[in-house]
This record gives C-alpha cells, sequence and structure tokens, in this order.
C-alpha cells in the first residue's frame, strides 16, 4: 500500500510543495533585511556578530540541516556522514562555522528527541566552540532557540558552554581603498509562510511529518538539479541588487546560488556567450547539458545585467545525501559540495568560485 501512494502521490506532493510552501512578500523582505542590517551595524553583538575580517581569516556557511529524530521524516539521516566528514574537515582547517539557521527540526520534533538523536553531530558542532569558531544563526525550523526563555539553558546543555544565539552577522572585509560587508541570516524573514505563521508550523507538525513519514518523500531534490530561482530567492536577489559594497548569503530555499544564478541560469549566460563567440564546442557542450535539465517547450530566462551579489548555501539535507555550502577563504568566494564517491566516502567537490574582489564594487556583469 506504501509503494502503491508514494508513486500515486509523489510528483503531486512536490508539485504542490513547491507551489505553496512559500509565500515571499517583497514588501516585508526589503523592510526586515534593512532593519536587520541597520540593526547589525549600530548596535553590533545584538541581533547579529560583525566580524572583521583578515586576510588569513576562513569561513564556512552551513544552513537547513533539519536535524531530526531519525525516523521516516527526518531528511538529515542520508546526509549525517557528509556533514561530519565535513566539520571534520572544516575544523582541522581552521575554518570559522557559521550555522545559519534550521539545524534543527523543531517544527516536527520535540527539543529532547532532537538531542538524543544527534549526539554526534552536536559534538562535531562543540569542537568548534573550543576554538571560538562557531556562530549560530536560527531560522524559522528553529526559532525556538531566539524566543524561548530556556533556550540558553538548553544551548547550554547541548554544547557544555553558554553560547548566543543571533538573527544574522556581517563579515566585514576590507578591500583596495573601500570595504565589502557580506551580510548573513537564514533568509526566512518576509515568507508569510515562514516568519511567525503559526498555521504553517502546526500544519508541518501534524499533517506533513506524519504523511512524510508515512510515505517516506524527501522534497529536496539532489543540489544539481536546479531549476530557475525560485521566487523567494529572486526577492532576496532583488533586494541586495539595490545594495551598494554589499553582498548577502542565505539559505532557507534549499536551492544552491552563487553569484545570483543558479547551475541552470550560468548554463543559459555561458550558452549566451558561446552563441556570440561561435564556439561550436562549447555550444554542443553547454546544450547537451541544458537537454538534462529541462523539459521541450522550457523558456531561456531572460537576462539583462545583473549582480553577483546574492548568495544561498542550499541545503545538508537533499534526497541522495549529498550537502552543499559556501567558503570564503584565500581572497574566493566557493560553493561546494560534500558527496558520497566510491565505497561511499564522503568527498568535497568545488562548484563554483571567483574572487572576492569581483564582489567589491558589485561588478555588473552581462547577461
Amino acid at each position: 500500500m506504501r509503494k502503491f501512494l508514494q508513486r500515486l502521490l509523489s510528483s503531486w506532493i512536490i508539485r504542490m510543495s513547491n507551489k505553496f510552501g512559500s509565500n515571499p512578500n517583497r514588501k516585508r523582505i526589503h523592510e526586515a533585511l534593512n532593519k536587520l542590517y541597520k540593526t547589525i551595524n549600530d548596535n553590533p553583538g545584538k541581533r547579529g556578530l560583525i566580524f572583521n575580517v583578515k586576510e588569513t581569516d576562513k569561513f564556512i556557511i552551513f544552513s537547513d540541516q533539519h536535524k531530526g529524530a531519525r525516523d521516516d521524516a527526518d531528511d538529515f539521516t542520508l546526509a549525517e556522514k557528509n556533514y561530519l566528514k565535513a566539520l571534520e574537515h572544516y575544523n582541522q582547517q581552521n575554518f570559522h562555522y557559521i550555522n545559519l539557521g534550521d539545524s534543527e527540526e523543531l517544527w516536527e520534533n520535540l527539543l529532547e528527541t532532537v538531542i538524543k538523536h544527534n549526539q554526534e553531530t552536536f559534538e562535531a558542532e562543540k569542537a568548534f566552540i573550543a576554538k571560538n569558531h562557531f556562530t549560530k544563526i536560527f531560522g524559522n525550523h528553529d526559532l525556538y532557540w531566539d524566543n524561548d526563555p530556556l533556550a540558553g539553558f538548553n544551548l547550554n546543555r547541548i554544547y557544555g558552554s553558554p553560547i548566543r544565539i543571533f538573527e544574522g552577522a556581517i563579515l566585514r572585509m576590507p578591500l583596495k581603498e573601500s570595504k565589502l560587508d557580506i551580510f548573513l541570516t537564514h533568509g526566512h524573514q518576509g515568507d508569510l509562510q515562514s516568519d511567525g505563521n503559526w498555521f504553517s508550523k502546526w500544519f508541518v507538525s501534524n499533517i506533513w511529518a506524519p504523511l512524510q513519514s508515512y510515505l517516506q518523500i524527501n522534497l529536496n531534490t539532489p543540489a544539481y538539479d536546479n531549476q530557475l530561482k525560485t521566487v523567494h530567492n529572486a526577492l532576496m536577489y532583488d533586494w541586495i541588487s539595490t545594495q551598494k559594497n554589499i553582498a548577502l548569503i542565505t539559505g532557507h530555499t534549499h536551492q544552491p546560488v552563487f553569484a545570483s544564478l543558479t547551475h541552470l541560469e550560468r548554463i543559459y549566460v555561458k550558452l549566451n556567450k558561446a552563441k556570440e563567440e561561435k564556439n561550436t564546442s562549447e555550444l554542443a557542450f553547454l546544450n547537451n547539458e541544458l537537454r538534462k535539465r529541462i523539459k521541450e517547450g522550457d523558456k531561456a530566462p531572460i537576462f539583462d545585467k545583473y549582480k553577483p551579489g546574492y548568495f544561498n548555501s542550499g541545503c545538508c539535507c537533499f534526497s541522495d545525501g549529498d550537502i552543499t555550502g559556501i567558503e570564503i577563504a584565500d581572497g574566493f568566494i566557493r560553493l561546494i559540495k560534500w558527496s558520497y564517491h566510491s565505497r561511499a566516502i564522503p568527498e568535497r567537490v568545488l562548484l563554483e568560485e571567483m574572487k572576492i574582489n569581483d564582489l567589491s564594487d558589485l561588478n555588473l556583469f552581462n547577461g
């Protein structure tokens, strides 16, 4: 019966989730991001930290683990080994780990259940605290960390020392004669389905979680099954396009975005360039890549000029066990994934990279 219902309902559930799972509002998004950025600048340490970044500093940003109860509704289960190997690597390389929210799935699970089933991952995160290399930012699914009076007590219980919880952070980087602010927040602000919506939380906890557990459906398609930007990601880009000397990194949507484009969008941009240069071999390669990712009749997006200032870390709960994140190190910003390769051994894969200098004045790229 379960397999019959999976075949019958999976496509419909995924389609409905994509359609109704997010309800971003442009005005609310702009107001929320403006307010948080100003608050962090005016009162550092209140809602977020400012890091004055040195050349030797290194950061890794992961979001959206959604650690759960290790049942059939726990999307993190398949990704756990990749996540643990990644944290081991970044701790050894002296990276500062910024956890960008929705780390714990507290809409579907009781906190005690999440703690019980995630001891190993909490220990791996704890290793960064000993070096003062851990910053925890809350999202909508772990909003508990920001608004419950016992949150501080429970964070102390989990990590063995008191840690602060924040809504955002700014990485302030001196570049040439100016500076670049890389602004980080989970990104749920302005999403009417997520930003303090009690009904969404009730629905996920009481309806969706039991259904997902029974049908064993993970809605997070593999990291590079990229589509055009979701509406929410497009509105995040809309905000950053109005700013000067600011880049933005969020999570929340589970869709990796690098320098304002998804992988599919980057293929279209490269295809336009290859057509202009009459590069037949590149055209053949890119058209083949495009055919793998689009359906017949899909229209190409219209690119004018865009600022490469928006990034999304993706998530740590893709259905194939991959995780994606953003690295900032050695003068570069990189989109990476950790994926199972030979003998199911986790391995770091570089997906995209660019020099941070290219973000300093937010150069316009031709589409």
